[in-house]
């Protein structure tokens, strides 16, 4: 025996609701669009900012690499000559594929034997003003022994 499909009026869509299940009215995909227009700027800003700000940040990491080598360097000047340079000194170093460049500048403070060194690191050889990275050290120099 077949089945037949019997179909009442109970479960028999009505005209208005078979219109709605077969697609999305004119309105309804406007107002879609209006919304993707305006959404759809704001998340290629807000993905700008955030790019940018990953760079910012990768420039101030390796801005701080170039300052702790420079600060090594100058430890290993001290423990071999035993003396400090209180001059300021300026150089260029490679990193990442780019030119970085710093000053360093060392300053005797009121307590005897200590110095004061400030590192500035910039991307631009003329960025002495406006660094990406300053970093200050202090460095105690061994008294001399004046013993016989």
């Amino acid at each position: 025996m077949s089945e037949q499909m019997h179909v009442t009026r109970s479960n028999m869509p009505g005209k208005r609701s078979l219109g709605r299940l077969l697609g999305f009215t004119l309105v309804e995909v406007m107002v879609a669009l209006a919304v993707v227009a305006v959404a759809l700027p704001a998340l290629l800003i807000a993905l700008s900012q955030q790019i940018d700000g990953l760079r910012y940040l990768e420039d101030r990491t390796h801005a701080q690499w170039i300052a702790a080598n420079r600060l090594a360097e100058l430890r290993l000047v001290l423990a071999a000559k035993g003396g400090v340079q209180t001059r300021l000194v300026s150089g260029s170093e490679e990193l990442a594929g780019r030119n970085w460049y710093w000053w360093s500048e060392g300053k005797e403070t009121p307590v005897p034997g200590f110095f004061h060194y400030e590192i500035m690191v910039s991307d631009q050889e003329d960025g002495r003003d406006a660094p990406v990275h300053t970093l200050d050290g202090y460095f105690a120099q061994a008294p001399a022994d004046n013993a016989p």
